[in-house]
């Protein structure tokens, strides 16, 4: 199906069989669907098809040279599309299903519409923890590319209401299935020789993967550009000015508080990370529906998933 131009009356179904079935006929036909994983709502269609991904960036409104990730079913399935060493397959073995996305050289013949990867030689690929999306893994037979289900550079998707305000009429179908369990995207690893690059933040911290592997944990060079999802500048973005690092709400601001700080709301008021990046992006846009011109963010600790919930603010108020 040409997608370009396509408008729906986006449904919303409850996490089914039948759902299942319904989102799997979708995807055959090259058309993406939103449904949720452990992290946030991702928008999936099938990887194998250079028309099913123009769907995902068409809908999104996303660069072309930005890289997706691609969910697949089973380790034996990402070996037919990554190449694996021994240490990025212990990776695998030991953080799958689950939010550990590893950035691997692109097999040869991999199944995969070169649009996929942003024509890069490398591959973005992990296995999911979610019912839903296991099952429409399990439904397809398909490699899926799922980026999270938002417009370009907008606050990321927690709850199926968050996917129909961003794209509903762009794609026919979101399955809900509650709020999600993490809220916020998947750890980014490039697994290299003796050391492991870490391109996005996220659930799974620095600390535990460089103590699973005995392996250092590096930035990403400046001058590599981007190599992996989640790596743009502006990202996660509201539709307000974002203020990071504060200890009150200046006048218009409605401020979203962690720890001894309050707000009109709170990440989490015992200053649990955990707690605070599940809420994350369900603050973020409680925020922006707010009758105030403007968001503040109190100070999150930079350790541990304090990290990543720091990309995202950093990311979300960066100039657009």
């Amino acid at each position: 199906m040409n997608y370009a131009g396509a408008h729906f009356e986006t449904a919303v179904a409850p996490f089914t069989p039948s759902a299942i079935a319904r989102a799997a006929q979708y995807i055959i036909e090259d058309l993406p669907v939103a449904l949720p994983t452990e992290t946030v709502y991702g928008l999936a269609a099938r990887a194998d098809s250079g028309d099913a991904v123009a769907g995902i960036y068409a809908a999104k409104g996303r660069p072309s040279f930005n890289p997706l990730i691609i969910h697949i079913a089973s380790v034996a399935q990402a070996e037919t599309i990554g190449r694996f060493d021994d240490t990025a397959r212990t990776f695998a073995q030991h953080f799958w299903p689950g939010p550990l996305t590893l950035v691997l050289p692109l097999a040869p013949d991999a199944p995969m519409a070169s649009l996929a990867t942003a024509g890069l030689r490398t591959v973005a690929l992990r296995i999911p923890a979610h019912p839903a999306m296991q099952a429409l893994l399990e439904a397809t037979g398909l490699p899926l590319a799922a980026p999270s289900a938002n417009a370009s550079g907008t606050i990321s998707p927690t709850r199926a209401e968050h996917v129909l305000q961003s794209l509903g009429g762009r794609i026919p179908l979101i399955i809900d299935g509650g709020g999600t369990e993490h809220g916020l995207e998947s750890t980014i690893v490039a697994v290299k020789p003796g050391a492991l690059v870490l391109l996005r933040p996220g659930p799974i911290t620095s600390e535990q993967l460089s103590e699973f592997s005995g392996l250092s944990v590096t930035a990403p060079h400046p001058d590599d550009g981007i190599t992996a999802p989640g790596q743009l500048a502006s990202h996660y973005a509201p539709s307000k000015p974002l203020r990071l690092n504060a200890k009150n709400a200046f006048d218009g601001e409605w401020l979203i508080g962690f720890g001894s700080i309050g707000g009109n709301v709170t990440l989490s008021a015992t200053g649990n990370l955990v707690e605070a990046a599940a809420r994350l992006f369900d603050l973020l846009h409680e925020a922006d529906a707010s009758p105030r011109h403007a968001i503040a963010v109190a100070p999150i600790p930079d350790e541990g998933l304090g990290i990543a919930i720091n990309d995202r603010l950093k990311r979300a108020a960066a100039p657009r």
